[in-house]
């Protein structure tokens, strides 16, 4: 699917807010409605748009921290790990990467014995580095027409 500055301008609304009506993103940009609704379609069909989502605040849900943790897995443990990654609670994303390490998660916390007990559990599938994250200096950015 092409992507022209209608679609971009679109596809901005709904990264800055995924619960605009098509009538507000239609005032916002200068098409009708229906063909805001007609455009999202296609933009769903193709793949471009993969989902909604919430932007939920971690601190308010009860978690105190938020890291980064690298791991660079032992010789044939990164399958296992990554099947692992997948069941934890904790981890909001997960990366497999190119480097010295192979992963990068970002995960949240309860507090510092909560990553404490998840790094025990993470050492038996690789070496691992931790980052606290003290704010987010960018989050959501959209992606937007070059």
């Amino acid at each position: 699917m092409k992507l022209d500055a209608t679609n971009w301008k679109i596809l901005e609304c709904l990264q800055k807010n995924a619960r605009l009506s098509n009538v507000e993103i239609s005032r916002q940009i200068g098409i009708s409605s229906p063909a805001v609704a007609e455009r999202i379609k296609k933009l769903e069909d193709s793949g471009i748009i993969n989902g909604y989502f919430a932007d939920v605040d971690y601190i308010k849900t009860g978690h105190q921290l938020k890291a980064i943790i690298t791991v660079k897995a032992f010789m044939g443990q990164l399958k296992p790990f990554l099947e692992k990654a997948a069941t934890l609670n904790e981890v909001i994303n997960c990366f497999r990467i190119t480097g010295n390490e192979n992963i990068v998660m970002e995960v949240v916390l309860k507090n510092q014995k909560h990553l404490e007990q998840l790094i025990d559990e993470l050492i038996l599938y690789g070496e691992t580095k931790t980052q606290i994250v003290l704010s987010e200096v960018v989050k959501h950015n959209a992606l937007k027409v070059e």
